[in-house]
């Protein structure tokens, strides 16, 4: 299927937020409703409630709330390639009792060379590049291959 350069390919973005950067994250996605509205949202459980209420006319798929496996929802569809970036407004300020399931999540965007903004200035930076929809996953080798050293090392 062929897009025009107006009408970039549909991807899917997955959506975090800690708590004190949920309403940020809202207004975030109201402010970029143009480059956001036809792409698949994806939000983990409290994120994808507050991103509803604030914007109601978005088609937002939510999973778990973050502590009780929507991270590892979010890491599952990067682990398929099912999952064309990530979009996860970290709160540096306050610490996260699940922080080894953030850390997971943001290590398997490395992996598999999803990309990932943790604050609002990268996130800016993703949506206005050239590369936003051209880079999807899939688009680099398999990580197996990638790094096949390491998958096909001996134990």
């Amino acid at each position: 299927m062929s897009h025009s350069p107006e009408t970039p390919p549909r991807m899917t973005i997955g959506l975090v937020a800690h708590d004190g950067q949920k309403r940020a994250m809202g207004q975030w996605v109201a402010a970029n409703a143009t480059v956001l509205g036809h792409h698949a949202l994806v939000a983990t459980g409290t994120t994808a409630r507050v991103l509803k209420e604030q914007n109601p006319t978005f088609d937002i798929t939510g999973l778990k709330s973050g502590p009780f496996g929507g991270d590892q929802q979010l890491g599952a569809l990067i682990a398929e390639g099912h999952l064309d970036c990530l979009i996860f407004f970290v709160d540096p300020m306050e610490p996260q009792p699940h922080d080894v399931d953030v850390k997971a999540l943001i290590r398997l965007a490395q992996v598999h060379e999803i990309p990932a903004a943790c604050n609002r200035a990268t996130a800016d930076l993703m949506i206005t590049s050239p590369l936003f929809g051209v880079l999807r996953a899939g688009s680099f080798p398999p990580a197996e291959e990638r790094f096949a050293a390491y998958a096909n090392r001996k134990v």
